[in-house]
């Protein structure tokens, strides 16, 4: 007798569809921060993986290539980038660049993973409402982000949101950032990313007071 196999739980659906975002560059990310995540974790922690977090930290805003040290973990591959661009960096570059070092920002001081695949960022800001104290001043942080009109506006609300999850253990993908980020540069896509965001906290929105309210009304 044969057995179908039961579908994955809800949970485990949402982070399956969460990782089909990412695309190579994505993946690229998520292993570059896993395996510093792994450095960070092991008991003891080893000491360069706790140098390169600190230093990292510090390239949070900073142009892509300041620190040679860093490129270990910033290093984009030849295929992600176009040969003819040279001069500037590229938004490819910037992504790497901010993706990781606001991972630095968020594993700072814990010892939990705050990188896990397919945790994308609404669904973690959707969580970070219902851990905190103070909802209404994380869902005025995620409106500035969603409303953001460069993408330097948008690193600092993003820094200002990682710093909560931080506080409250949350996690997020940041392969799934990264490939955030990169369209995000684009001006004429950001609107695609911050409609994404929205989505996702949407699908995870937790329950307010006057939703609890309005569900025990009776109809008129």
């Amino acid at each position: 007798m044969t057995t179908m196999e039961a579908g994955p739980p809800a949970a485990q659906a949402r982070k399956q569809k969460g990782r089909t975002r990412r695309t190579e560059l994505g993946g690229h990310v998520a292993r570059t921060v896993g395996r510093l995540q792994a450095r960070l974790l092991c008991d003891p922690p080893q000491p360069q993986a706790v140098s390169a977090l600190a230093r990292l930290r510090r390239a949070i805003g900073r142009e892509p290539g300041f620190d040679y040290t860093l490129e270990d973990y910033l290093y984009v591959p030849d295929e992600f980038l176009d040969a003819r661009q040279t001069e500037t960096a590229a938004d490819v570059e910037y992504a790497v660049h901010d993706a990781v070092s606001l991972y630095a920002l968020h594993q700072q001081s814990r010892r939990e993973k705050m990188h896990i695949d397919g945790h994308g960022l609404g669904r973690a800001v959707a969580e970070l409402v219902r851990a905190s104290d103070g909802p209404d001043g994380v869902r005025r942080r995620f409106a500035a982000l969603g409303t953001a009109s460069t993408y330097q506006e948008s690193i600092y609300h993003l820094r200002g949101l990682i710093t909560m999850l931080r506080g409250h253990q949350i996690p997020l993908d940041y392969g799934l950032l990264a490939e955030d980020l990169c369209t995000l540069r684009r001006p004429s896509d950001r609107q695609q990313v911050q409609a994404i965001w929205g989505r996702e906290f949407f699908r995870s929105r937790p329950q307010t007071d006057s939703d609890s309210d309005n569900s025990e009304e009776s109809p008129a």
